[in-house]
């Protein structure tokens, strides 16, 4: 009869650096009774090569030369564990709980048509017998996807150990290869425990556990669970801390480290596939390092940032002024201000503003000054004026130039502050809101004229009606501003107001057409100045119009049906390259950095944008249809 010593065994768990050393922790298992091993009789060798070596008990380690260490136990809950197996299963689990290190935090997983993460790891052994005591039974045996539950719950630092026990084959879809790999790759200690399985069954846990550098223990009766899981707890008890320290000359070298160790009298042996770390050095007497000065870019200083606090204060404050007094003047017809000026008591008026110009408000010099700008810019002055009367804006050009400086102003004073005073920023915030007054602006244009162009073919055939109820062209007219919507009848009523002062209705309509950009509407003019020549019944031919204009309108739906596939790709092909580069300068820097840091990246990045932009282009031309 062999020593009760020759049966120990050991095994090499797990490893991690600690500054220049290398710490294992070596399990001992199948210790008889009372029997310790020889810690002086340690020995370390790394592909031959003799290492200084230390080991202790886990228990007796540091706080900070511990390791930490995790358990999971992960149970089988399927109804072909009712009865004596399911009592004994809890039964087994108490006892793994009263043996198991205090240091150990124990977590508890539980497979059946689901897997349910039943107790997250704790060292609060009475939370676990709670949940042990209150575990119910269901159908079918997701055994596979319960372990890797496990695996993932034992986490990703320390020593990590998962004991399985099930009594039947895996129900789950997931392939045991995928299972296998899991495992290896998680570097968790995986033992598995076979409860009256057939041969087949016991083999494929035997991949498992070998794949977990376990083992498989078989229990045919259910009895005999608790005595495994208590020798499991006891072998988590003889866990040891070995502390390898490498020489310079090996720092970093990648082999095979061996230890050896006396246990009565007979030596026990492990291997394990390590990487060594950097040979410690003395730092006690090394001088403190002095912090080196970093660079936080180009930066403004502390009072010029307070100073644009200040100035973006008062330009928003402006902003706000002109908007209000803007709102106010708004309500007043735009005409009718420029009648005032020749009638007596607007004379006298503006002859008193003349002589008040001196003492002007703050607003109304700030849009002096930007009349100044406009001025011997009439080309510049009358675009802007014809898109703010098309977006609907009651502003005039000088205002709205003050509004977007104000607006820029502000966006770049608020990233100056969000950024801590980078002037790189704050040039991204002066161009966001220089770019953002004027997407607005564009906006509200096309989102008028869409609307009037909407509205036409409804109004035609509201002013044909009225026609025909024996009406003039000026009431049809008239009609459409008191049943119109915005923006067709505050457009009509500018129209009208303009044929009150004299000016001719063909005239005032051809005015809505220029400043709308409708050529539809243009057509209708031009068919009101034929019939007023020639005679004819218009509300016909304004009926004739109106269906014409739909049938248009129906072509240009179904011609934007049949592209949208092709308009949509333009989308995705042209955005996914930029979103996707913005996405990995902002999850992973260092990977993209090189594309903005180097020259080749920076020709790379211009190829692409020019390459990117003709393709946009072109897809843009492919599915442009006009009707």
């Amino acid at each position: 009869m062999g020593s009760p010593a020759a049966a120990a065994t050991a095994s090499i768990d797990y490893s991690e650096p600690d500054g220049g050393s290398l710490q294992l922790v070596l399990s001992l298992s199948e210790l008889a009774p009372g029997e310790t091993p020889d810690l002086d009789s340690l020995s370390a060798s790394f592909e031959g090569q003799q290492l200084d070596a230390s080991i202790e008990a886990i228990d007796d380690a540091s706080g900070e030369e511990s390791i930490a260490r995790t358990a999971v136990l992960a149970l089988d809950v399927s109804n072909s564990m009712r009865g004596a197996k399911f009592e004994a299963a809890k039964s087994a689990a108490s006892a793994f709980l009263d043996e198991v290190p205090s240091d150990i935090e124990v977590g508890l997983v539980t497979f059946a048509s689901e897997v349910t993460v039943a107790q997250e790891p704790t060292t609060d052994r009475d939370a676990v017998r709670a949940v042990i005591d209150e575990l119910e039974l269901s159908a079918q045996t997701r055994l596979y996807d319960g372990l890797l539950e496990a695996v993932t719950v034992s986490g990703d630092e320390g020593s990590r150990s998962v004991l399985l026990l099930s009594d039947g084959a895996d129900t789950s879809d997931t392939p045991l290869a995928e299972v296998e790999s899991k495992v290896e790759r998680s570097e968790v200690v995986v033992d598995v425990v076979a409860l009256a399985q057939n041969a087949a069954d016991t083999d494929t846990l035997s991949g498992i556990a070998r794949a977990g550098n376990g083992q498989v223990l078989s229990a045919d009766d259910p009895a005999a669970l608790t005595d495994l899981f208590a020798d499991r707890a006891a072998d988590l008890a003889s866990q040891y801390l070995v502390t390898v320290t490498p020489p310079a000359e090996l720092a970093g070298d990648e082999g095979t480290l061996s230890l050896a160790l006396d246990v009565g009298g007979q030596p026990v042996l492990d291997d394990a596939f390590v990487t060594l770390a950097a040979a410690s050095e003395e730092p006690a007497e090394a001088a403190p390092a002095t912090p080196q000065p970093v660079d936080p870019g180009l930066t403004v200083p502390v009072e010029y940032m307070y100073a644009g606090i200040a100035a973006a204060a008062l330009g928003f404050l402006a902003i706000i002024g002109l908007l209000v007094s803007g709102g106010r003047e708004a309500r007043q017809d735009a005409v009718d201000r420029g009648i005032e000026a020749y009638t007596r008591k607007g004379a006298k008026r503006l002859a008193e503003a003349n002589r008040a110009s001196e003492n002007q408000s703050v607003t109304q010099q700030a849009v002096a000054v930007a009349e100044g700008v406009l001025e011997g810019r009439e080309g510049l002055e009358v675009k802007l004026g014809a898109k703010l009367d098309a977006a609907g804006l009651a502003l005039k050009p000088a205002e709205w130039l003050l509004v977007h400086a104000g607006v820029t102003v502000v966006f770049g004073m608020v990233a100056l502050l969000l950024s801590g005073g980078n002037v790189l920023y704050m040039v991204g915030g002066l161009f966001l809101g220089g770019v953002g007054a004027w997407v607005f602006l564009s906006f509200k244009h096309r989102r008028r004229l869409k609307a009037f162009k909407n509205q036409l073919a409804n109004t035609l055939q509201l002013m044909s009606g009225a026609l025909s109820a024996g009406l003039s062209l000026a009431q049809s007219v008239d009609t459409v501003v008191k049943e119109g919507t915005d923006p067709m009848a505050s457009e009509f009523r500018r129209a009208l107001i303009e044929t009150r002062l004299g000016v001719e209705i063909e005239d005032a309509l051809a005015a809505i057409a220029e400043r709308m950009g409708s050529v539809d509407f243009e057509w209708v003019v031009m068919a009101i100045r034929i019939q007023r020549q020639v005679g004819g019944n218009l509300a016909e031919l304004l009926n004739k119009v109106a269906e014409t204009i739909r049938e248009r309108e129906y072509l240009e739906r179904q011609v934007m049906a049949l592209s949208a596939e092709g308009r949509l790709s333009v989308w995705i092909l042209g955005g996914l390259p930029p979103v996707f580069m913005l996405y990995l300068v902002l999850t992973n820097p260092t990977y993209v950095g090189v594309m903005y840091s180097t020259p080749l990246g920076w020709a790379m990045l211009i190829l692409m944008g020019v390459l990117l932009t003709v393709g946009i282009f072109w897809m843009k031309k492919l599915v442009k249809v006009e009707v």
